[in-house]
């Protein structure tokens, strides 16, 4: 789609990393931005830094976890800015921990965040962009984690995998309305997200733990979100779907099709598949 001055785009997870990178990277474009952010401090602090680059902002708070809040956010961005065109689903939190061990209200807490909070995105925002007839975009952002797993982030690859199969199916839902779809698919970016996990609701593990030190690492040596940003924004523009930023980790792909490959092949060698096939 095309973004110019006459784009309004809503952004949750706002006010820091790739959420401001990409109200930096549209807004420079033109669009207005509307940020929703859960801390009002970083929320005052990223309207300060857009408008002192002439781009026309406004913030609100917002949970996305809680659908009142969620349409509380709405009905501002159309009070400010009369519409809405794109709507970046990117607020999201990590969680990991090993099977059995692992609380169920950890558990409710990252799924309300990473899907149902993406969910409340999408049913609240698809009829406002419907009624301008505009047309309009949808950004889910996904990881790379929802595209193969590995051990010790599994409450993690099941939301993000989630977020994925969803995007995935509003895409053909959404094109008679004029809305494209993008499912954001990063691995490392300097972002805090690995901190969310201090605030899960049983209590985190402190800044000290080996675990928490090992994945602060690995953060830090990844992609500046600004990039990740300029990037989504083109692949926004060129209506394409997945987004990913690691051409590097494309051989992971290839070996997990070629897994499923194989395992759709062994049931092909199932006798009652095999008659069933035939009939």
């Amino acid at each position: 789609m095309k973004i110019d001055q006459e784009t309004v785009a809503f952004i949750t997870g706002g006010a820091a990393g790739i959420g401001f990178a990409l109200a930096m990277a549209l807004g420079k474009r033109g669009a207005k931005i509307m940020l929703a952010d859960l801390n009002q401090l970083q929320l005052d602090k990223a309207v300060q830094a857009l408008t002192a680059q002439n781009i026309e902002a406004a913030a609100v708070l917002c949970d996305v976890a809680d659908e009142k809040q969620m349409r509380a956010a709405a009905n501002a961005t159309i009070a400010r800015f009369g519409k809405v065109h794109i709507v970046a689903n990117n607020a999201g939190v990590a969680l990991g921990g090993t099977p059995g061990e692992i609380a169920m209200k950890d558990w409710r807490w990252i799924v309300d965040i990473n899907l149902i909070g993406v969910a409340h995105g999408v049913e609240i925002f698809t009829p406002l962009i419907q009624s301008h007839g505009e047309g309009g975009h949808f950004i889910n952002t996904a990881s790379m984690a929802g595209h193969g797993a590995t051990a010790g982030m599994a409450p993690y690859h099941a939301t993000k995998f989630a977020v994925v199969g969803y995007s995935e199916g509003l895409k053909p839902e959404l094109e008679p309305s004029n809305i494209g779809v993008s499912v954001l698919c990063p691995a490392w970016v300097k972002t805090n997200i690995h901190r969310s996990a201090l605030d899960k609701p049983t209590g985190g593990n402190s800044e000290d733990d080996p675990q928490f030190k090992a994945m602060e690492t690995v953060i830090g040596s990844g992609l500046n979100p600004a990039d990740v940003a300029e990037w989504t924004v083109e692949c926004v523009e060129d209506n394409r779907f997945y987004i990913f930023t690691h051409p590097e980790f494309a051989g992971g792909i290839d070996m997990r099709h070629a897994q499923i490959k194989a395992d759709y092949d062994a049931c092909a060698q199932f006798p009652a598949f095999q008659k069933a096939n035939a009939s």
